[in-house]
């Protein structure tokens, strides 16, 4: 267990990606403190693991954030307001993206920590010029989540260079995954298809469909993540976290619709307001050499298991339903 006895805090813990990161480090035997405001994030991602302290509570409190960073050996800073809340409310945007990071940032400058390790986004990228997109490429940012998380980064190489706060940075691409439930409207698109699918709705696709990402299963993200906070090499670093295989909007419905074996014509609707990227795929080379960090997870296999998931959803949400029929009934 390599983080036995190691006190950790995973601010973001309650939301998609922060859940399975606590999942795994309370299986690598971490004492774990859990920093979330609940704004995107669930409880029931995190009620399971009797074993951490949760905290209600944002990263734009400083003081408790120092509070809780206070004696912490790691420290996971995933609380975000997404691409999508950032957009409508550049506000919140800014308190929680920039000034949360730079709260963290403050405090493990004051109490010490072995590593800070910042997820970022490869929405820094904006419209690629070269496939795949390196970590050392033009950097354009097109929205506020892009310039907040392009600021976060800043302020971490920073704090690096001028206080020797030991920090990591990882630039996730299109994470996907167990937890990324279709009930949270600020969930991935692979949650909306599935759940379209499984009401036998046509999945809404915007654009022609052949624009690409690079989607990451949960899993091989957590990997990395914490490989980020135990290698002496990932200090002052920054990786791109990504599958490195470029997929089509119209390719991944094709898989999807095998999976459920629903076949349903996807609707073509105009193009997003925001995250008009056509191409995206990383190069993610550095991580591999440095620190021996590759994707495990196929799309296919990756998209079963979130099928799995969403389907054991779907079975819990119908047998409280009719727990509470049957408590109603005989009241």
């Amino acid at each position: 267990m390599r983080f036995k006895d190691n006190k950790t805090l995973v601010t973001g813990g309650a939301g998609f990606i922060g859940s399975n990161l606590v999942d795994r480090l309370v299986e690598e035997g971490a004492s774990v403190t859990v920093l979330d405001d609940l704004f995107t994030g669930r409880c029931e991602n995190i009620k399971h693991l009797k074993e951490i302290e949760f905290i209600e509570g944002s990263v734009t409190d400083y003081d408790l954030v120092a509070r809780l960073v206070k004696g912490s050996d790691y420290v996971f800073n995933l609380a975000v307001r997404n691409i999508i809340v950032s957009t409508v409310s550049p506000i919140l945007d800014f308190q929680v993206n920039i000034g949360g990071t730079f709260n963290v940032l403050l405090a493990a400058k004051m109490y010490g920590v072995g590593r800070v390790v910042y997820s970022s986004s490869a929405s820094i990228y904006g419209n690629p010029r070269y496939l795949p997109i390196n970590e050392d490429d033009r950097i354009s940012t097109l929205n506020p989540y892009a310039a907040s998380k392009l600021s976060g980064e800043n302020y971490c190489s920073a704090f690096y260079e001028s206080y020797g706060v030991p920090v990591a940075v990882l630039r996730y691409s299109n994470v996907y995954g167990i937890n990324q439930s279709p009930l949270n409207p600020y969930c991935g698109v692979i949650s909306k298809f599935f759940d379209r699918l499984m009401l036998k709705k046509a999945p809404h696709i915007h654009g022609d469909g052949e624009q690409t990402r690079d989607f990451t299963y949960v899993s091989d993200v957590v990997e990395a993540t914490l490989l980020a906070a135990l290698s002496p090499k990932s200090e002052g670093e920054i990786f791109n976290v990504a599958s490195g295989k470029e997929t089509s909007i119209n390719q991944l419905i094709h898989i999807m619709t095998e999976i459920t074996d629903i076949s349903i014509s996807p609707a073509y609707i105009d193009k997003r307001d925001i995250d008009n990227i056509r191409r995206r795929v990383l190069n993610i080379e550095k991580i591999r050499r440095v620190l021996r960090w590759s994707p495990t997870i196929t799309l296919t296999r990756g998209l079963d298991f979130t099928h799995d998931w969403l389907c054991n959803q779907n079975e819990k949400s119908k047998t409280r339903s009719i727990t509470s029929r049957k408590k109603t009934l005989y009241a």
